[in-house]
């Protein structure tokens, strides 16, 4: 089973947002899914509740409650973690995760947080010991503003992939409302959105982004 974790210790950086939308993009694959939400506000079951019933189905799982569940034919698990996680909790959840992307948003506040969140992140053995691989993207971004310069300038430091950037647009706004994902809405609206996904999307197909065993 594929297990990709959305996660930030910051909240507003759309984390919901990236696993909606990576939901939704594996069920548009033929791949059964399953949508783990961990976070009490339960914006992703949200979601779900307004997906139309002609789509690919995505199992919706409130793990908050019941922990984290999956049907045996499951082939994708997507998680969206709460903020604000840290400490031992941290630590259990990566153990659930082959993959964690991180989404940041282009503000000082933003990029400190991330900072800190990725130290304590590689305090978690699996992490070290390269079991869980780590991502970046960054999200909400309006190009050409010296801000986003300077996210470029920060995630290009990191030692962990920077994939992507997404733009901000009503886009995501429309497609949340209909319980969709970018890859369910004309093309011809969306396709400056695909092109940016398409870097994130081949690294989450790629081995690169499974952990060595």
């Amino acid at each position: 089973m594929r297990s990709i974790m959305v996660m930030n210790s910051k909240g507003g950086c759309g984390k919901t947002t990236l696993a909606t939308n990576l939901a939704s993009y594996f069920a548009t694959q033929g791949k059964h899914v399953t949508l783990a939400d961990f976070d009490r506000q339960a914006s992703s079951i949200d979601w779900l509740k307004a997906r139309p019933e002609h789509r690919e189905e995505i199992t919706g799982v409130a793990a908050w409650e019941t922990g984290l569940r999956a049907a045996r034919n499951t082939d994708v698990i997507v998680m969206d973690v709460p903020a604000g996680t840290r400490g031992q909790e941290l630590t259990q959840m990566v153990r659930r995760a082959q993959t964690i992307i991180i989404p940041v948003m282009p503000s000082a506040f933003d990029m400190r947080a991330c900072a800190q969140f990725i130290r304590d992140l590689y305090l978690v053995n699996k992490i070290n010991r390269d079991e869980v691989k780590l991502a970046v993207v960054a999200n909400r971004v309006r190009e050409n503003t010296l801000v986003y310069r300077s996210l470029e300038e920060f995630l290009g430091l990191l030692d962990i992939p920077f994939l992507t950037h997404l733009r901000d647009t009503q886009n995501y706004i429309r497609a949340a409302d209909q319980g969709l994902g970018i890859f369910e809405m004309a093309p011809s609206y969306v396709s400056q959105d695909l092109e940016q996904w398409e870097p994130l999307i081949k690294w989450v197909n790629s081995k690169r982004s499974l952990p060595v065993h």
